[in-house]
């Protein structure tokens, strides 16, 4: 079994997380749209059996395309196992043991190109419900993400990312089942769970307090941080607690996005005759942009100093686009923040750049 400790040096065979990758890695979710076809699960209803062995399949694909593209942080579907935990399927409760093969090969590739991997499981894991029935079934889903990453043979670097969850009319007594839930937690859970503030109900002084009473570590989103600190906090305080949150020897990861500041076309009843049409309206500052502003990057990152390093994980919603074209843009505009990630002043990198243009002139068209 692996820890959040540090690891003793593997073999030769298997590298450390990180030796062959010193810089400051970027990352993406679930989705790629730089190479048409690829699939991140196997998202078929129960009616088609579907499998973690296809999911897997799928992933071999999606970890050529990653070793190509020259990306090296990586978010994983939370259904990789579909129906796995579902209690009235039982013809899906083994799937992990049944892929352990596959699963400890796919391991296996991915520690040989130095990939890190993380699981985000849905908006539906809460560990702070009132609700025992729905916090155990909670578990049972973590459980089973922890299994996957363990029997893939990752090291600690592989984390489960959730959130508090509800505040169900008391905020404080919130924090409070989290806490509680948290002492009662599998193993393998405890050992890979980190957890992140939120845009809404948590916030990043929250999640610090979570962080003091268990000592798990936390992981810091930028534009939920903007969205949600009714407390004040300093933004580099912040991200300086976050960081030092993490157990030694295990590289602490952010996420980072950017606001949508265009206008979102929705459907709207009019008042007059009852029908809908389609409306403009302003945006809202919880949701993401298609792409990183640049700028802003490099501000942020310039704000920390010289902390230790970290991985930043991208929520931006063109997914692998957006990774491909940060990675262009901050040799030209931000050199010295470029550096912090290994990326050289004309990077030989620009691989999708057509697939970018292309978006670029079809959104010019619709202007």
């Amino acid at each position: 079994m692996t820890t959040l400790e540090a690891q003793p040096e593997m073999q030769p065979e298997s590298p450390p997380p990180f030796a062959s990758t010193p810089s400051m890695r970027f990352g993406f979710a679930v989705k790629a749209l730089g190479q048409e076809g690829l699939k991140s699960n196997d998202s078929r209803r129960w009616q088609n059996k579907p499998h973690l062995r296809v999911s897997i399949e799928y992933l071999h694909e999606m970890f050529a395309y990653l070793a190509k593209a020259g990306i090296t942080m990586y978010r994983m579907a939370s259904d990789l196992a579909p129906y796995v935990t579902h209690p009235e399927m039982p013809q899906f409760h083994h799937q992990i043991e049944e892929a352990g093969s596959e699963l400890r090969a796919l391991g296996q590739a991915a520690r040989q190109q130095g990939l890190r991997l993380s699981l985000h499981p849905s908006q539906f894991i809460v560990l702070n419900s009132p609700d025992p029935v729905l916090t155990e079934k909670s578990v049972q889903d973590l459980l089973a993400g922890a299994r996957i990453l363990d029997t893939m043979e990752m090291g600690p670097e592989a984390v489960l990312v959730i959130h508090v969850g509800g505040t169900y009319g008391d905020h404080t007594s919130g924090c409070d089942r989290w806490v509680e839930t948290y002492k009662k937690l599998p193993e393998p859970v405890r050992r890979r769970l980190v957890l992140e503030n939120d845009d809404i109900r948590y916030s990043a002084a929250d999640v610090l307090e979570i962080h003091d009473r268990t000592g798990v570590p936390l992981i810091f989103d930028y534009q939920h941080f903007w969205c949600n600190n009714p407390e004040g906090l300093d933004l580099v305080y912040s991200v300086e607690r976050f960081l030092a949150s993490w157990p030694g020897g295990v590289r602490p990861k952010i996420h980072y996005s950017s606001p949508n500041t265009g206008m979102r076309e929705v459907q709207q009843r009019d008042r007059k005759t009852g029908k809908l049409k389609k409306a403009l309206v302003p945006p809202i500052w919880t949701g993401h942009a298609d792409f990183v502003n640049p700028f802003e990057f490099a501000t942020f990152v310039r704000m920390l100093g010289d902390p230790h390093p970290f991985d930043v994980m991208l929520e931006a919603k063109s997914k692998d686009l957006a990774l491909l074209r940060l990675r262009r843009d901050l040799p030209r505009y931000a050199p010295d923040v470029a550096r912090r990630f290994g990326l050289a002043p004309d990077p030989p990198d620009a691989c999708n750049d057509d697939i970018i243009e292309e978006l670029g002139d079809a959104a010019a068209g619709e202007e």
